[in-house]
């Protein structure tokens, strides 16, 4: 899914990815955000953060500790009850094409019923694109992701991995400036995810994405992010921040060095501090 008020139809500068450790613009603001179900759940409590331009932080933490909350107020796919969020000084949702934000969900959430360049261009039809004018963007986000061979195939015809392919292309399709990713690769196989994991670094890398990703995997925030934000169960609230400092571009081989295990256990550290740290009176 796609949230934009404006899709562009010319390229734009794209900022290098911010270096682990330093200054970043704060192109997400959060600030003492409060979320609270018609139910009486409260999701998120007090959740304060700041996130630089051209980083990729990992939100990281227990089930039901708010995380997927986070995502979707920031996306402006839910409202926060206290507190506020902005994006490029912007509610979310509002502004200019410059706020444009891809979305990328646990299921690929594919149309069966249509092929995989229906699927990529679908928030360029609900934009008023026409097909012709979105030929060359729909193309151009196949390739990113190596399915350019694919456009006519249907989702039956795919795999796991292939399906959230296409469902990340559907979310570059745009040309966003933020990439929000909602655990996409917890029901693939380790290589598969593995694969991925390196592919969504290079569209970071390339294209000077802002990128949070949501995982329960403390290996795939350490691997991915230049920040891991570790929260508490519910209800949620930042515990931890944790710096990455491994250079990017990242390897396979980072998975076996000691700065990469150390990081590990710094995060798994703060993550365990959380399993008994749950509020009962929401």
């Amino acid at each position: 899914m796609t949230r934009t008020s404006e899709v562009q139809t010319a390229d734009r500068p794209r900022p290098a990815p911010a270096a682990p450790g330093a200054a970043a613009s704060p192109l997400i603001r959060i600030e003492h955000v409060h979320k609270q179900f018609q139910n009486g759940t409260v999701a998120v409590r007090d959740m304060s953060l700041d996130i630089g331009e051209g980083q990729f932080v990992s939100f990281l933490g227990p089930s039901g500790c708010g995380k997927s909350t986070a995502l979707r107020m920031i996306a402006g796919l839910l409202s926060v009850s206290a507190g506020r969020i902005t994006v490029d000084g912007h509610a979310p949702g509002e502004g200019d094409s410059s706020q444009n934000v891809g979305f990328v969900f646990q299921d690929a959430t594919l149309m069966p019923w249509t092929t995989v360049f229906d699927n990529v261009y679908l928030p360029l039809r609900l934009a008023g694109v026409s097909v012709e004018a979105a030929r060359p963007r729909i193309g151009e986000a196949l390739s990113m992701v190596g399915l350019a061979s694919f456009a006519d195939a249907y989702p039956r015809e795919l795999s796991g991995g292939m399906k959230m392919r296409v469902s990340i292309a559907r979310a570059m399709v745009t040309r966003p400036r933020l990439l929000l990713m909602d655990e996409p690769f917890a029901a693939l196989d380790e290589m598969t995810r593995a694969k991925l994991n390196d592919d969504v670094l290079r569209l970071w890398q390339e294209f000077g994405l802002t990128v949070i990703f949501v995982t329960h995997s403390v290996y795939e925030s350490v691997y991915l992010s230049n920040r891991v934000v570790v929260m508490a169960a519910r209800p949620g609230r930042v515990v931890a921040d944790i710096p990455i400092t491994a250079p990017y571009p990242r390897r396979q081989d980072l998975r076996n060095s000691a700065a990469y295990s150390e990081s590990c256990a710094v995060v798994s550290e703060a993550l365990k501090a959380t399993l008994g740290d749950v509020d009962g009176h929401e």
